[in-house]
């Protein structure tokens, strides 16, 4: 560990003799995944690997949906849009790790920190929210089928999207406002990888009590809203698949939905545990790996879980390849 306090010179602020000297910390240093020397170029290599994957798959995604004219309908919109948000939270966390692991100075200042929280966790929220939609996307094409042209159409598509990516950028505005009434003194040594909100409050002096009842109250309201609006749409699309007559209309059906649930359940198994539960009792490794999942593997997975095994992505990409 002493690699990262050789480089923990702190810029500071001096406060008045009302409030006691104290100095502000104005930078941070983050400690990474680990402080080993041997790990750091592995690692460097392994998650350069991921995160090139994780660019090309979700940039190539939303540009095949661009370039196919078979892929410009709601589902594929709605598709890229979450491609898209994927990639946002891949790029505001992976190249600062990427950094750190081939770099001796690991200092990030105050305002770096707090908007690398607020890209990543716009990201997440915006796909929370788009993550419903596209269930209730799937909901009119299964269960109202003859509706479905008429219900979600482009314009009423990108009207849903546009709410989606609003609330979605706007939730986090209220935790970077209170994140400024917190003033940083006990240490500038953040035991984590990116600049995660919780570790934050750790090395905060001031009571960060205000900003943690506000951080899992809209967890438990946007994370149950969301969770339950996808289940219920879901059940109903469950039944109507189990109602079908046709094999190769409910074989159709479920590999469509397949997708949709996995992604949804690996985003909300690993969402619920990082921020409704975070006073488990958790070791620093365990809440470093859900970190992990969260940020860098899923928005990896989440392009091929929605392309591999769907007929409509396979056949625009060979008609690309082959003109």
């Amino acid at each position: 560990m002493t690699v990262f306090f050789t480089y923990s010179f702190i810029s500071v602020i001096s406060f008045s003799e009302s409030d006691g000297n104290k100095t502000q910390v104005t930078e941070f240093v983050l400690t990474g995944l680990t402080d080993r020397p041997g790990l750091q170029v592995p690692l460097f290599l392994v998650f350069l690997v991921i995160y090139l994957t994780t660019m090309v798959g979700n940039l190539g995604l939303i540009f095949l949906i661009w370039k196919d004219p078979h892929l410009h309908t709601p589902m594929y919109l709605l598709l890229g849009s979450l491609a898209f948000a994927d990639a946002c939270s891949s790029s505001s966390v992976t190249p600062r790790m990427l950094m750190n692991f081939l770099s001796n100075n690991h200092m990030i200042s105050l305002v770096e920190c707090i908007t690398q929280f607020y890209i990543f966790a716009s990201s997440a929220n915006t796909e929370c929210f788009l993550l419903v939609v596209m269930a209730y996307d799937r909901y009119v094409a299964i269960c109202n089928p003859l509706l479905y042209p008429v219900v979600m159409s482009n314009i009423f598509c990108i009207q849903l999207l546009s709410v989606s990516y609003i609330i979605g950028f706007l939730h986090p505005m209220l935790h970077v406002s209170l994140l400024f009434r917190l003033t940083f003194c006990k240490s500038n040594v953040i035991h984590y990888f990116y600049c995660e909100i919780l570790q934050l409050f750790k090395i905060s002096c001031t009571d960060p009590r205000v900003n943690m009842l506000l951080i899992f109250v809209f967890s438990v309201f946007i994370q149950s809203f969301t969770f339950m609006t996808i289940i219920i749409s879901y059940s109903y699309v469950l039944f109507t698949i189990l109602k079908k007559k046709s094999e190769k209309g409910r074989s159709k059906a479920f590999s469509t939905c397949s997708a949709h649930l996995l992604s949804v359940s690996l985003f909300y198994g690993t969402l619920f545990f990082m921020y409704v539960c975070p006073g488990s009792g958790r070791a620093e490794n365990q809440d470093k790996m859900y970190s992990v999942f969260y940020t860098i593997i899923i928005p990896l997975l989440n392009p091929f879980i929605y392309s591999l095994r769907n007929q409509e992505v396979i056949g625009a990409l060979r008609r690309i390849i082959n003109t």
